[in-house]
């Protein structure tokens, strides 16, 4: 197992160290002078140099890069050039939204995609089964950002349920935080239960071919119940596997949700670093977010692989 823990902390590795030169790279093509941005386009020629000079952005790009990650790696993540502030605190106030929306959707997609996946792998074949795969069908070809504004149509314009957007702040209490945050959560959720009841429809009719749950059917058990006494429990490996990479899934849609529902966390933080130009606040802000998600896919591997030892061998 160490072994292959450790092949699996190179590769993550590698993986950082290709998506940082990936990121670098296409954020530093991007069309627009930072220093024009921050003096205006009449701003005199020598006022702009002296701005590069005091950004670095008169630097070449190799020792720019190299400074860029020399500082993460030590934990300074650059100073942002439109906030004046560091990017390390800038994404302490924004990870306080950001983070729960993930946890949120991702508590709200398997509360969804649990119940159904039984539903249509107990009902096979039936009017309910075929219902799951047609719902499940589309949840997964709708984006999530065009079912966002179609909840915000329905609740927020039409039902006047909640506000279009914004977010009132953890001061103001947490059920009315909570209470911003359920339609972006909903918009988040759909899409990934929708992939998740799928898996487990799938599991739970691969499992129940297993000779165990054949047995269970013979001493007198109802496919019901040999599917919840028996086969649930084994169906549920690959299930939490698809579980935990969707945290990934969710922490990168919620980037687009953010800007739907104008909601001040980590996506919108993104969006609005790349309207002001500000190249270290959207570069170390993207590099965290793909550090998150390839150590959550790293962790995930890890767990899969102790408990399925096959894994191992590979």
């Amino acid at each position: 197992m160490l072994r292959y823990a450790l092949s699996r902390l190179v590769s993550l590795a590698v993986s950082l160290a290709l998506a940082s030169v990936a990121i670098f790279a296409v954020i530093e093509v991007i069309p627009g002078d930072p220093a024009a941005y921050m003096l205006g386009m009449n701003a005199a020629p020598d006022t702009l140099a002296a701005v590069r000079a005091e950004l670095g952005l008169d630097r070449p790009l190799p020792l720019r890069y190299l400074s860029w990650v020399g500082g993460m790696l030590t934990g300074d993540f650059g100073t942002s050039y439109a906030y004046k502030a560091p990017v390390a605190d800038l994404v302490a106030e924004r990870i306080v939204i950001s983070l729960p929306l993930t946890l949120y959707a991702l508590a709200l997609s398997t509360l969804i995609a649990i119940p159904a996946g039984l539903l249509a792998a107990s009902r096979r074949g039936r009017a309910a089964d075929w219902g799951v795969i047609g719902v499940t069908q589309l949840g997964v070809a709708v984006p999530n950002f065009w079912f966002a504004i179609l909840l915000v149509v329905i609740f927020a314009i039409n039902l006047r349920w909640v506000s279009a957007g914004g977010f009132p702040g953890w001061e103001a209490g947490f059920w009315p935080a909570m209470k911003a945050l359920t339609l972006p959560a909903i918009a988040l959720a759909l899409p990934q239960a929708s992939i998740l009841a799928r898996v487990m429809r799938s599991a739970l009719l691969d499992t129940l071919a297993e000779d165990y749950v054949r047995t269970a059917r013979a001493k007198g058990l109802s496919r019901g119940q040999a599917l919840r006494r028996h086969a649930f429990r084994n169906a549920l490996i690959p299930v939490l596997t698809i579980i935990g990479l969707q945290f990934s899934f969710l922490i990168a849609g919620a980037i687009i949700i953010e800007n739907v529902f104008f909601l001040p966390g980590i996506g919108r933080l993104i969006f609005q670093g790349i309207t002001q130009r500000d190249l270290i606040l959207v570069e170390s802000v993207t590099m965290l977010l793909v550090f998150a998600v390839i150590l959550v896919t790293f962790l995930v591997d890890l767990a899969y692989a102790w408990v399925d030892p096959r894994l191992r061998r590979r």
